[in-house]
């Protein structure tokens, strides 16, 4: 059995985005609740690569401590003078040794999967110094294009600035990303030349070089939604458009039904369980695992939170972190649930607000409840037993506890602990006055009129 190939990945990170007009760094820009580029740094990782190194900017704390949370082990290189895409690759030199195989990728490229990396290692296992990463551009313009010979082998990738009238005839364009024979790989970046339309020491210009050393030289083609980058806000919402696709897609063949999939958001980690149901126009931000035979009815939306199987939210409910809903719990409409536990078969049917909370099973919390969590300082936290009830318009004063059984009329502001099975009324008394309506009408209706 031969040796498994070692595999070096480098991720090129030092644009500054100005395109994007925004004081965040264009790597750090959102797709599906996470970095670009920690879209880059996984993906790399599910393909296999034994290491990583990526190259930032010049005093951006920010993206290394992206690049370490994502990927502890990665080395991180500072690219101190933007001088083209092979001195950047250059910039990580100190731990080219030892790889067969270096792959050089780009943070805002985000869309490329695993199988596409897979797929240019494959062509160096085959014998290529070279692999390029290209697709076919319905239109080319202002693309590196690739050029090939007549067997197909790739014999130079030209940018456009610097291409022939003939050459920019060609369709098939450069994506930026490619494989390099790690052996060989230092000394032909060592030798770019910076002679060209931008002065910049190019990457793809390691193709004539390794060409002029009897090397040969292959290319991938990717479908082009697979390898868009981002420069600019349109093409992040692009880039957000396709990735959905993609969500929506894996979750629909895992067994959930997805309504109007076009209007239902994931984020990248959603995890949705067997026969759950997705109305329209529900948004699943980060942190978001859903059980088995859940429904969730239209315009809710859900962050960091957990559903057990059977649970049942919204419409137009809002769960925020820490909400976790047991098996059979109910979330009603205009139901906003916050760091509370919800237990098992436990309704919260409507317009109620539950923060730092825990709910027992199957109590009822009526309509327009309110859970006093918070005095301008600090979070204080209430507890409900199991089968208490808790009637419409009331306030619960953190911190409290409403003991199991117990039910608390309509209208109370319950400051105290409420004991097991106790009825708890804590309102005001109601006072009538005969006739006091009419006299007061009366009496500003004179007014008005003067």
């Amino acid at each position: 059995m031969s040796q498994a190939r070692k595999c070096l990945a480098i991720v090129l990170a030092a644009g500054e985005g100005k395109r994007m007009r925004s004081s965040l760094p264009k790597a750090l820009h959102k797709l599906a609740g996470r970095s670009m580029l920690a879209h880059v740094l996984d993906t790399v990782g599910q393909a296999g690569a034994d290491a990583l190194a990526v190259v930032v900017g010049p005093g951006r704390e920010d993206v290394s401590a992206e690049v370490l949370r994502v990927a502890p082990a990665a080395k991180i290189f500072v690219q101190a003078e933007r001088l083209g895409t092979a001195h950047a690759v250059l910039a990580a030199r100190e731990v080219f040794h030892g790889f067969d195989d270096i792959l050089v990728l780009f943070a805002d490229t985000p869309l490329v999967r695993s199988e596409t990396f897979a797929a240019l290692r494959a062509k160096l296992a085959g014998g290529a110094g070279v692999a390029a990463l290209g697709f076919e551009a319905e239109n080319p313009f202002g693309y590196g294009r690739l050029l090939t010979d007549e067997g197909g082998a790739l014999v130079a990738i030209r940018e456009h600035k610097d291409a022939s009238p003939e050459e920019l005839q060609v369709r098939r364009c450069n994506a930026g990303l490619m494989a390099l024979d790690g052996r060989r790989a230092l000394d032909w970046l060592s030798r770019v030349g910076a002679d060209n339309a931008q002065q910049e020491f190019y990457l793809p210009d390691v193709v004539e070089i390794a060409r002029a050393d009897g090397v040969f030289c292959a290319l991938v083609i990717a479908p082009a939604d697979d390898v868009l980058g981002v420069n600019d806000r349109v093409q992040l919402a692009q880039a957000e458009a396709e990735i959905q696709i993609r969500l929506r897609r894996s979750a629909m063949v895992g067994g959930a039904t997805l309504i109007a999939p076009e209007t239902v958001f994931f984020s990248h980690d959603t995890v949705l369980g067997c026969d759950v149901i997705v109305e329209p126009h529900v948004v699943f931000g980060p942190g978001v695992t859903v059980g088995d035979h859940v429904t969730v009815h239209a315009f809710s939306h859900l962050e960091g939170a957990t559903l057990a199987d059977k649970v049942s939210i919204g419409p137009y409910a809002r769960l925020r972190p820490g909400a976790n809903l047991a098996r059979g719990a109910k979330v009603g409409n205009f139901v906003e649930i916050k760091k509370a536990e919800i237990g098992e078969g436990a309704k919260v049917n409507h317009l109620t607000y539950v923060g730092d909370a825990t709910i027992g099973a199957r109590a009822n919390i009526g309509a327009g409840v309110i859970t006093c969590n918070y005095d301008g300082f600090l979070k204080y936290r209430t507890e409900i037993g199991a089968d208490a009830f808790v009637g419409s318009n009331c306030s619960l004063v953190a911190p409290v506890k409403i003991g199991a059984g117990a039910l608390v009329g309509s209208g109370s502001v319950v400051t105290r602990d409420v004991a097991a099975d106790a009825l708890a009324v804590a309102r005001g008394k109601q006072i009538e006055k005969a006739g006091w309506a009419a006299a007061f009408r009366q009496k500003m209706r004179a007014l008005k009129a003067k």
